[in-house]
């Protein structure tokens, strides 16, 4: 679900029609959708990339909220990267390290990596609906990016 979330948070930014747009925040919004992009980016390629999959990403939270102004390319750089070491981390992962406590203290507490997991996932998919949003309200563009696509799920090939 990460790496399909992540798919879809690039065509999310694709689907802004310029650089500019993906930095505004009108009144009442806090954060602009360049700004979500790279907390998401960062907060992934800490905890999954870093933590899980050793890519020796340092991550910098402070720079994800203050940098503005990438362009959409530089965006999807960032979101490419991240998938890049998702997809490295995930594969290493085995069925007890999912079982076994987060390496990381998490707000001073011990938590099952396969919970974390699960709340990285649902953390990414609060901020892409947020970004879907922000493009609908900037833009005045209702059509969908096709932002959950069933589609993308792997098929079930048991019995």
């Amino acid at each position: 679900m990460l790496l399909r979330e992540l798919r879809a948070l690039d065509r999310e930014i694709a689907a802004y029609p310029d650089d500019r747009s993906l930095w505004l925040t009108p009144s009442g919004i806090s954060n602009s959708a360049g700004t979500l992009v790279l907390h998401l980016a960062g907060n992934l390629r800490h905890f999954i990339g870093a933590t899980l999959g050793e890519s020796g990403y340092v991550r910098n939270r402070e720079v994800e909220f203050s940098i503005k102004g990438l362009s959409r390319d530089e965006l999807r750089a960032h979101v490419s990267a991240t998938i890049a070491d998702l997809e490295r981390a995930l594969d290493r992962i085995t069925a007890s390290q999912l079982e076994a406590p987060y390496p990381l203290l998490i707000q001073e507490r011990r938590v099952r990596t396969a919970d974390w997991l699960v709340h990285l996932s649902v953390h990414l998919g609060y901020h892409l609906g947020q970004i879907d949003y922000h493009r609908r309200l900037i833009t005045t563009n209702p059509e969908a990016a096709n932002v959950v696509s069933v589609h993308e799920l792997p098929e079930y090939e048991g019995q």
